[in-house]
């Protein structure tokens, strides 16, 4: 009969850890390698020194970046009311689409043809059509603003993805716990409200996350309708010293905001997983 180990790891578990460190080594050493060769081999090329010029000029990164931030508030802004309205209608939608009464039929009809039109048509064609076709129905100020048209055409469109995603998590709670719920004297509503809806956002907030990251890049699309935010500011620039580092600058500010949001995301979604297993 072997006898087991009393104390400090098992045998399994030394065998594990040391299979991680070899994963991790291999992967840190392949990773050094396309580095050192990307460093080596990039620069050889014939038109390296003028892309670096075009694109990589210190100088004129020094002399935008400033003001690229000061743009990017815009986009922040776009972001911060567009958020929570997308969220809210986004819900709305998934209920209306989740809705059993045979009364309420006409709703589930609007959520089908309402995520099907704004799923299926381009982000930048609706705001086009929203953003210059509204106010050319001679609004007078300030609902002329190509702030409140864009922004309405980012809620339309997103509406629609976030509504599908949350209509997922509402059909990943077992029909058991409706049922149960149910038995226990519930209506549907508080069905929905106490037991379905708690369980269906917590289990979509990795993916809800992934679409709060895509918005916040989305945002520069409203750049074509006349916002100042950081692309058309990057343009500006571009134009100005007749050279694409200020892109490349509103980049790196994109970069800044979006890679944390993208870490914290995956980390939700391990998580998660760790938790069903």
């Amino acid at each position: 009969m072997p006898i087991p180990e009393a104390a400090g790891m098992t045998r399994r578990e030394r065998y594990e850890q040391k299979q991680r460190l070899k994963s991790l080594l291999i992967a840190a050493a392949s990773t050094v390698c396309v580095i050192m060769a990307l460093v080596i081999l990039v620069p050889m090329t014939p038109g390296w020194e003028k892309v670096q010029k075009s694109f990589f000029d210190g100088t004129v990164l020094a002399k935008t970046f400033p003001k690229l931030l000061d743009a990017f508030t815009v986009n922040v802004m776009i972001f911060t009311w567009s958020a929570p309205a997308i969220a809210i209608l986004g819900l709305l939608i998934a209920l209306a689409r989740d809705a059993k009464s045979p009364a309420l039929f006409p709703l589930r009809i609007f959520g089908a043809a309402f995520t099907d039109v704004f799923r299926g048509v381009p982000v930048i064609l609706t705001v086009y059509l929203i953003g210059f076709g509204i106010p050319g129905l001679g609004l007078p100020r300030p609902w002329n603003s190509p702030f409140i048209w864009g922004s309405l055409a980012l809620v339309l469109t997103y509406s629609a993805y976030v509504a599908e995603i949350f209509r997922a998590g509402i059909d990943s709670v077992h029909p058991s716990q409706r049922s149960a719920a149910l038995s226990l004297g519930l209506s549907e509503r508080q069905v929905m409200r106490d037991v379905i809806l708690p369980q269906a956002v917590r289990n979509v907030v990795p993916s809800q996350m992934n679409m709060l990251i895509a918005l916040q890049k989305d945002v520069s699309l409203l750049s074509f309708i006349g916002p100042v935010e950081i692309f058309r500011q990057a343009g500006v620039f571009k134009s100005l010293f007749a050279n694409f580092t200020p892109y490349v600058g509103a980049a790196i500010i994109f970069l800044i905001v979006t890679i944390p949001a993208t870490r914290y995301a995956d980390y939700l979604m391990a998580r998660q997983m760790r938790e069903r297993r």
